[in-house]
């Protein structure tokens, strides 16, 4: 699947934007693979362990497992509370931005300055759900002024194909946010 593949939706989530030095390059992919924070992959492992355990534990929703379940469930939120912890150490106020739509192969944020086409930069993404964060590298693409400020779109050129599924989920998990809103707004 290419990249133009991979719908957007619109949402705001925390981003961390550093634009790359004259001086610095993007990773090769065995350089990035290296170069990805601990707590990063801490993330993405988790998040990889929670997708397979989850459908485990909605096997177990018999009455003589309803306790198990519970104690598991109580267990895995504690350990996303922990990991979020974790991952707000890595938030960096001064390169906070957020997003204005995110997918699976590109985002758009608002800043106050403009963007150069081309530039690489440096991100860090933060997601509520599933609570994660991505560690990658993207190109922007466009800037256009908005209402004084500017929309800057953003193609990621290095992340890793398991952040990618992250994403995916969590703009399915925002769509299904959007659609379940719009059917109660029509049912009031």
């Amino acid at each position: 699947m290419s990249q133009d593949e991979y719908f957007s939706v619109h949402a705001h989530l925390k981003i961390n934007v550093e634009v790359l030095d004259n001086d610095e390059h993007v990773p090769s992919e065995a350089e990035f693979g290296r170069e990805i924070p601990v707590a990063f992959r801490i993330a993405s492992e988790c998040g990889d362990l929670d997708s397979s355990v989850e459908k485990e534990i909605h096997t177990l929703h018999h009455d003589d497992s309803q306790a198990l379940t519970k104690f598991l469930q109580a267990q895995n939120q504690k350990i996303n509370l922990l990991l979020g912890f974790m991952l707000s150490q890595q938030d960096d106020p001064k390169l906070r931005y957020q997003t204005e739509t995110f997918g699976a192969s590109s985002l758009t944020f608002i800043a106050r300055k403009a963007f150069e086409k081309g530039q690489h930069l440096r991100l860090k993404l933060f997601l509520e759900n599933p609570p994660s964060a991505i560690y990658c590298y993207g190109s922007v693409y466009g800037c256009k002024e908005k209402n004084g400020k500017f929309a800057v779109g953003v193609k990621y050129i290095r992340l890793q194909e398991e952040d990618r599924d992250v994403l995916i989920r969590a703009a399915l998990h925002q769509q299904q946010k959007l659609l379940r809103q719009r059917a109660l707004e029509r049912n009031s």
